[in-house]
């Protein structure tokens, strides 16, 4: 990674929202399996991330030079019984993908995870991307595969595999 990354939890969204709509926007039209269409317009992607906090959402960005270039979201589960975070929409901007900013984000948020004394990750993908490599050098294990789970951007159907990992 030659540019210099700082990767930092985000705890109001208001100061952020408009460039983490930007990065939403620019990841789905690539063609990454994050939720949206292309189609997707500045109000939706500014509506979608003022409303993704919460107590139970955690939120990572990863900035150069004060400037978002990604982020991931950790669901952590409050319930007395369970010990597991669903990590979910990795994003990285297009412009700074296979530079190791993904893997940055990830273990970033198994670190995070940890402080919650969480040590059971799982999340899903779209069967066929890129990111599933990234999983699974990471030491995430798939489980399953859900068919018809994602549509791309082709507006096809596509699976989805489901994996896990644990830190302790």
């Amino acid at each position: 990674m030659a540019e210099d990354v700082t990767v930092e939890e985000i705890t109001f969204i208001e100061e952020y929202v408009d460039e983490l709509a930007a990065l939403l926007i620019e990841v789905e039209e690539v063609g990454s399996s994050i939720g949206f269409l292309p189609s997707l317009g500045l109000s939706d992607a500014r509506h979608y991330w003022m409303n993704i906090l919460g107590p139970e959402v955690i939120l990572l960005v990863a900035t150069i030079n004060e400037s978002i270039i990604g982020s991931v979201q950790l669901y952590i589960n409050q319930k007395q019984n369970r010990d597991q975070v669903e990590i979910a929409k990795l994003m990285i901007h297009p412009n700074y993908r296979q530079k190791g900013f993904g893997r940055l984000l990830m273990q970033k948020a198994a670190l995070r995870a940890k402080q919650d004394a969480k040590s059971l990750l799982f999340l899903n993908t779209r069967a066929g991307d890129p990111t599933n490599q990234l999983y699974t050098s990471l030491g995430y294990i798939q489980v399953g595969r859900i068919p018809n789970y994602i549509m791309s951007i082709d507006r096809v159907l596509h699976a989805t595999f489901v994996y896990y990992k644990i830190e302790r």
